[in-house]
């Protein structure tokens, strides 16, 4: 490994095996101050130092100082580290070290991004990269694990995070190309850059897609970053009863306020809808009469006063539903089936007509205002500061315990999905880092009640303690069917984490893909019935084919079987086997195999499945 440094542009040039990686053309690493972009290179002072594997340098502006520093570790790792010399609360956002150059108008020049499961740019993909969610922010959807990649052929780079709390990823790909910029950047913490941040990048030479992922893969190991299901499942009762399962995702109660975005003033029947428990508990005897052994079943809209209502206040079964008695006798007839039985559950979302709101108690911003909008059916909301969402949660689990419902799991919605929230309330400043710890002591606390833990994605940070999730989607299945893709989808999240936690996948047949095939080349489980609570969000899309009961059931038992073999496996290898990426095989650390064909619908899987 050697190190160039060049004073002028403050870029650099790392050569590992004969292959340059430098800074690209143009790019001046830039600090933001409120609206105002300064770069580096215009502080008052600017001096180095060197050392034979290293490069420090310090930048002295009237108001702030900072250092820098990139030095060489071992054979094939370099640190970047940037240092505030004192807490600097006039700095807002840092860009630096910068894209790489990664010009070169080929299809062997590849980028990886860990947009939810993953997604491959190849340099000359046709279409533009659309915006990332949450802005590329690490351990929200954008980012779900903390770093990206970038492949000349076999040589590679695997840049990974150090200190992800408050930074992210930001990426450039134009329509066609030839190049795709991807950098980092760190943003304050409660309000102030206040503690060193670090970025590890790693080199190789005759480097596969999978190389990559086990190479982060024994990162995380010795950084302790996660749990496995076989770990898991120690200390869950309920954990190897998911395994193989199929999920029924309904709900019972639609209210919808009349300020809420989703609210329809053509229809008001829409707003408010109430099925009964006993529909619920009927469909449960319908699947065991299909033979079905393992459903699980995700229970939206089960209290009072709706879906998306009054969180955290969110206790009270629906009267008209058949209250309390109704509830406890659908439960007892799902489990009773052998099935287990979740709640979708809320302590973000802070509802101003729930009984106990208070602004005390709600995430206040630098400037000492509030968060609010009225996008989902409750309608005037903020966001709870996650100081207190651990006592919301022991109160009302407790209180469901008093009430005789007994949950198998329960899904804390948005937690493994949005952002952290930093707080400013003098009583309760919580800095995004506190926020992610305090959400984990949430999921630790239903463990410790035998509850199996989900959120709405599968997130790096969270593993330690979730056991299931929502989904874990690639990008492009949260947009309408036929929307153009940004990149070939790519497993990055399961090539490292595949044994570490369940998945649900989605089971619709769209016109241009069935997505079945990537519930089996994912070795998930699957969704046998998938009532979204509000259409056209969170890929709820019409599909183009209505398929027949039974045939669903049985594309259903095969992705159920596969996972009973695979789940507790690591996803070992993964391959795009042709140029339109429509033929992909995964291989799990058992020896399975699994081929898909996403022009003609085909798969093979081997050794096969038992009948």
């Amino acid at each position: 490994m050697k190190l160039d440094f060049d004073e002028t542009t403050l870029g650099f040039r790392l050569t590992f095996e004969q292959t340059s990686w430098e800074t690209a053309t143009g790019f001046r690493p830039s600090i933001t101050v409120g609206e105002t972009v300064i770069y580096f290179d215009e502080a008052v002072s600017v001096e180095h130092s060197y050392t034979p594997r290293a490069v420090r340098s310090s930048y002295t502006f009237t108001d702030y100082c900072f250092e820098t520093k990139i030095r060489l570790e071992g054979e094939d790792e370099v640190f970047f580290e940037w240092r505030p010399i004192k807490e600097v609360r006039a700095i807002d956002r840092v860009v630096w070290p910068g894209p790489l150059a990664f010009e070169e108008a080929s299809n062997d020049w590849v980028s990886l991004l860990p947009i939810q499961q993953g997604l491959m740019i190849p340099n000359t993909w046709p279409e533009a990269l659309g915006p990332i969610s949450f802005d590329g922010l690490f351990l929200t959807a954008g980012a779900t694990m903390p770093w990206f990649s970038q492949l000349k052929g076999d040589q590679a780079v695997l840049a990974s995070c150090l200190t992800p709390w408050d930074a992210g990823y930001q990426a450039d790909h134009p329509a066609g190309g030839p190049f795709t910029h991807v950098s980092f950047y760190m943003q304050k913490s409660l309000g102030a850059m206040r503690y060193p941040r670090v970025f590890r990048y790693t080199f190789f030479s005759g480097a596969t897609l999978s190389d990559i992922t086990a190479r982060y893969r024994r990162y995380a190991e010795a950084e302790q970053k996660f749990l496995t299901l076989a770990e898991k499942a120690e200390r869950l009762s309920g954990l190897d009863g998911l395994i193989g399962s199929m999920v029924v995702h309904t709900g019972i109660k639609t209210h919808i306020e009349p300020e809420s975005r989703m609210y329809d003033p053509a229809d008001p029947m829409a707003n408010q809808v109430i099925r009964p428990y006993k529909h619920v508990s009927d469909y449960a005897e319908e699947l065991a009469g299909y033979g079905l052994e393992k459903v699980y079943f995700h229970l939206d809209g089960w209290a009072e006063p709706g879906y998306d209502n009054q969180h955290p206040d969110y206790h009270e079964p629906v009267e008209a539903a058949g209250g309390l008695r109704q509830m406890k006798q659908m439960v007892e007839t799902i489990q009773g089936l052998g099935y287990l039985f979740g709640i979708h559950d809320q302590y973000r979302d802070y509802y101003l007509r729930a009984p106990s709101f208070t602004w005390e108690k709600a995430v206040r911003l630098e400037d000492g205002s509030h968060p609010e909008h009225a996008f989902w059916a409750g309608g005037r909301q903020t966001y709870l500061c996650s100081h207190f969402a651990l006592d919301y949660v022991k109160r009302n689990f407790s209180l469901m315990k008093d009430k005789g419902i007994v949950l198998d799991a329960a899904y804390l919605d948005v937690f493994t999905c949005n952002e952290a929230d930093e707080c400013f309330h003098p009583d309760h400043p919580v800095s995004r880092r506190e926020g992610y710890a305090n959400r984990l002591a949430c999921f630790d606390y239903l463990r410790d009640e035998d509850i199996l833990s989900s959120s709405e994605e599968m997130n790096e940070w969270a593993l330690p303690s979730l056991v299931f999730c929502h989904y874990a989607p690639y990008d492009f299945m949260l947009r309408a069917p036929g929307s153009p893709k940004y990149g070939l989808p790519v497993p990055l999240f399961n090539l490292v984490y595949h044994d570490c936690a369940i998945i649900p996948w989605m089971m619709e047949q769209h016109a241009e893909e069935d997505y079945f095939l990537y519930a089996l080349l994912n070795g998930g489980i699957p969704y046998l019935r998938r009532d979204g609570a509000y259409q056209n969000i969170d890929g709820s899309f019409e599909t183009t084919r209505s398929i027949p009961m039974s045939e669903h059931i049985e594309r259903c038992r095969v992705v159920s079987r596969l996972h009973e073999r695979v789940a507790k496996e690591r996803m070992i290898d993964f391959e795009l086997l042709d140029a339109s990426g429509k033929r992909q095989r995964s291989v799990f650390s058992d020896g399975t195999r699994v081929t898909i064909d996403l022009a003609t619908g085909d798969y093979v899987i081997e050794p096969p499945l038992a009948k």
